[in-house]
């Protein structure tokens, strides 16, 4: 700032001597728009969440804990984020994006932003969700426990096999006890005969 002070005319970010931008110019606001409406187009499932009374340091852990669990997290003015959530399966959230919200998209499956979102809200009262979108539907806040219990892409495939296998499992089983049952028959006729 260089000693510089705030004139008390204007916008008290532009102060006399510096070259401080806040606004945004037309094409970063497009640039944003862009970046945020080519991730919802690939994400599946997305949180709003009202960050009112976080520090800096919070709100920090919680970029961290998102980048950890491939969950995209951005801080977006309303106006652009309802211009990024037009023509995706998040549309549906455009009328809740009212007050101070941070989005963050599940990238690698829908629970991922469900867990971490809910973690931080058990750690942080003023974490509040107000916004939950999943495959096109808006689903109430109440329910993110539901979105953080389902299960990551690996135990999806994993339970999807569990569930292919044991049929089959199963027609082996009766197949082979077909020969074994007529060996133990065979057997006993056998010791029956011996035995008379």
């Amino acid at each position: 700032m260089n000693g510089q002070k705030w004139n008390g005319i204007g916008d008290p970010a532009v102060r006399i001597g510096e070259v401080t931008k806040v606004a945004l110019n037309y094409a970063e606001k497009e640039m944003i728009v862009a970046e945020v409406a080519q991730i919802a187009k690939t994400a599946h499932a997305a949180v709003g969440a009202e960050y009112r009374g976080l520090t800096v340091a919070e709100m920090t852990k919680l970029r961290v804990e998102a980048r950890k669990a491939n969950v995209y997290l951005r801080v977006v003015k309303n106006t652009l984020a309802k211009r990024a959530l037009s023509e995706t399966s998040f549309e549906c959230m455009r009328d809740g994006l009212k007050g101070p919200l941070v989005l963050a998209f599940g990238l690698q499956d829908p629970g991922s932003v469900g867990r971490v979102a809910e973690a931080f809200a058990k750690e942080h009262d003023k974490f509040q969700v107000k916004l939950i979108a999943l495959s096109g539907r808006l689903l109430d806040p109440s329910q993110l426990s539901v979105l953080a219990k389902m299960p990551t892409y690996d135990e999806a495939v994993a339970q999807l096999m569990a569930t292919m296998k044991a049929p089959v499992q199963k027609l082996a089983a009766t197949i082979n006890e077909v020969p074994s049952k007529l060996a133990r028959t065979l057997a006993a006729v056998r010791a029956a005969k011996e035995a008379a």
